[in-house]
């Protein structure tokens, strides 16, 4: 992933601004020792910045980490939107980027670094609460969704419990991709598209 696809995000849940040069050393860094090997030093050094800096940004690495991840897959997001912004209804548009984000984000470098070494720190997103790369992807459905009522390409139902439903459905598509060889992946995504699709049509 390159900084310049991120340089004017921030993090959803906290508003705090992550420089480029913090999170490409925070890349660097998880890429080549994992996360529980990484300190703000390490990140300090690689960005060229002082601690005092990151002291003053974060309490730890790992909430560093979380908004980096967060502003990456914000990015990753915006980038598939406009892929998917010529689709002709809502749904379609939503059908697109939901499976679109399926098929990228297990193979951005980061988010593979992280199930490969340090999966735990993933875990209670998926368990016991929900984290700000996740409330960014629901505000992003939500918001289609709201386009899809209102253009009668999705069926009627409360915004809020979709959105959820459809971030629940897609989870484990994502964080367990690599179940399935390419071509059984590719099939996968292929029926995700449909279940998706039939879903939420009216």
């Amino acid at each position: 992933m390159t900084s310049k696809r991120h340089k004017t995000l921030v993090s959803g849940e906290t508003g705090r601004e992550i420089p480029d040069p913090v999170a490409a050393a925070v890349r660097e860094s998880v890429l080549a020792v994992g996360v529980r090997r990484t300190t703000l030093t390490d990140v300090a050094r690689r960005a060229g910045v002082s601690r005092m800096t990151l002291y003053r940004l974060v309490p730890d690495v790992e909430t560093l980490l979380l908004d980096v991840m967060t502003r990456d897959f914000g990015g990753l997001l915006s980038e598939i939107e406009m892929a998917v912004s010529r689709k002709r209804t809502a749904r379609a548009r939503l059908v697109a980027l939901t499976v679109e984000a399926a098929r990228r984000l297990p193979d951005e470098p980061l988010f593979q670094r992280v199930l490969d070494v340090d999966p735990e720190l993933l875990l209670p997103y998926l368990t016991v609460r929900i984290g700000s790369t996740q409330r960014l992807a629901l505000a992003r459905v939500r918001r289609v969704i709201g386009e899809g009522h209102a253009d009668r390409s999705i069926r009627r139902g409360d915004a809020d419990v979709m959105a959820t439903s459809v971030l629940m459905m897609v989870l484990p598509w994502i964080v367990s991709a690599r179940l399935f060889d390419d071509v059984g992946r590719t099939a996968a995504l292929t029926e995700l598209e449909r279940g998706l699709d039939g879903w939420l049509r009216p």
